[in-house]
């Protein structure tokens, strides 16, 4: 078991907007949805840019296409999940789409990366428990290697 990929947590589908979308219309979208940012779509179903809430308070324009970051930082599917975090915070991004094979597949946010932080890890041999965004490369208790961890699903509210 290698690290974690970005394919793993990423939020799919996304929440998106057209270039034609008002900024009332993505406003709206970011507070009913509880998020900071929406990926614009062309007609093809390209993603040409990004509309943030900096975005809406920053700049003047009346639609998505007016307003939008037009150069977006994207990741592939594959990427792990680590060097999302240090482009997050390196960067001072807030969140990164994914791409698989040229097409938006996902999104992940910072909360989405330090939800990594909670996530438990059961030995299937022993049954020890270990929190963390990977598992350990051995088991506290029984000297595993880290290929005998699997992740351990949290109940909503945990």
């Amino acid at each position: 078991m290698g690290p974690m990929n970005v394919k793993e947590i990423m939020t799919a589908p996304v929440i998106t907007a057209g270039p034609e979308a008002t900024v009332a219309e993505i406003a709206e979208l970011l507070v009913r949805h509880r998020i900071s940012g929406v990926p614009v779509i062309d007609a093809a179903g390209s993603m040409i840019g990004l509309v943030s809430e900096h975005d809406l308070l920053a700049r003047r324009g009346e639609t998505a296409a007016e307003v939008m970051t037009a150069e977006v930082i994207t990741v592939d599917e594959q990427v792990e999940v680590d060097d999302v975090r240090q482009l997050l915070v390196e960067r001072r991004i807030r969140r990164v789409p994914v791409v698989a094979a040229g097409r938006l597949a996902g999104i992940v946010s910072r909360s989405d990366v330090v939800a990594t932080l909670t996530m438990e890890w059961v030995c299937r041999v022993c049954g020890e428990s270990v929190r963390g965004s990977e598992p350990p490369p051995i088991c506290p208790r029984c000297r595993g290697g880290r290929e005998r961890f699997a992740r351990q699903e949290q109940a909503p509210g945990s």
